[in-house]
């Protein structure tokens, strides 16, 4: 089992490159961040999860900045998105910042993908709700062209380029993973479609033992292998660690403990308190 922490990069929390050298120094193998661009001050839609949004949610820095700056102060630590949200992101800029914070980093990239919640926002980036997952699948496919192909091109409904040169080109090979977040009805066929690992959330009541049967059936019948599987926003207790454990024979491979974003004094016990757990 690997472990990874994530935090909302913000504004006011600890600076991201202590919190990246405290993590690697106690073990971990990787560090997300989570991504919104803004908050509309309307709040018509509601947060998924509870009545009051956190203060975090308007105040994230960049993640792919917060990535870089990590990856330069450490050496093995990967660094990634949690998730970054690719329908309010050109795909051509998109492809240039994961490629080049991978071949910066040395390949140390996990790139975490999802369609966001929050329709203001992404109706803000000109982007249809109704559309949103068409919209991702082009741009990611789009992406993965830009990474592989000297000369990429791509031609979708929402996505359409002629031939392009752009480098530079990921170290990881044929690039970063991609790990697709979320738990709707059409999830599971999104990873196998165009995703590399599924990325659920712990504490949304789903019975991820039988989901994760359930993609690895798809992904059987798919002819594919057994697709890895990192558990997102895991409390960093022994209950919940060992529960994690008990599904690494259906694909569970990684977990990221959640961390609040907050100064140095609160966040660096609690970091060391999770690397206790997870060696436990």
């Amino acid at each position: 089992m690997k472990y990874g922490v994530m935090m909302f990069p913000t504004d006011y929390a600890i600076p991201v490159t202590e919190l990246a050298r405290a993590a690697e120094d106690l073990g971990f193998e990787s560090l997300l961040f989570p991504e919104h661009t803004h908050i509309p001050a309307s709040r018509k839609t509601p947060w998924p999860g509870g009545a009051e949004l956190p203060k975090e949610y308007s105040h994230t820095l960049d993640p792919f900045v917060a990535m870089a700056a990590s990856a330069a102060v450490t050496t093995t630590l990967k660094v990634g998105t949690g998730i970054c949200l690719v329908i309010e992101r050109d795909p051509i800029t998109l492809a240039k910042e994961v490629a080049s914070v991978d071949h910066l980093s040395g390949g140390r990239v996990l790139f975490g993908v999802g369609g966001g919640w929050n329709i203001e926002e992404m109706e803000n980036h000109g982007t249809k709700p109704s559309q949103r997952w068409k919209i991702m699948r082009e741009r990611i496919l789009a992406m993965k062209e830009i990474w592989t192909k000297d000369d990429a091109e791509y031609h979708g409904e929402h996505v359409n380029f002629d031939p392009i040169w752009s480098w530079p080109k990921p170290v990881t090979k044929p690039h970063p993973p991609i790990l697709i977040g979320g738990d709707g009805p059409r999830t599971l066929q999104r990873v196998l479609d165009y995703g590399d690992e599924w990325m659920p959330i712990a504490m949304r009541g789903t019975d991820l033992k039988a989901r994760i049967e359930e993609l690895q059936t798809m992904a059987k019948d798919a002819g594919r292998q057994q697709i890895p599987v990192s558990v997102f926003g895991v409390p960093p207790r022994a209950d919940f660690v060992e529960r994690m454990r008990a599904l690494e024979d259906v694909g569970v491979h990684r977990i990221f403990f959640g961390l609040p974003p907050a100064d140095a004094a609160t966040v660096i016990p609690l970091l060391r308190a999770a690397a206790e757990v997870a060696k436990g």
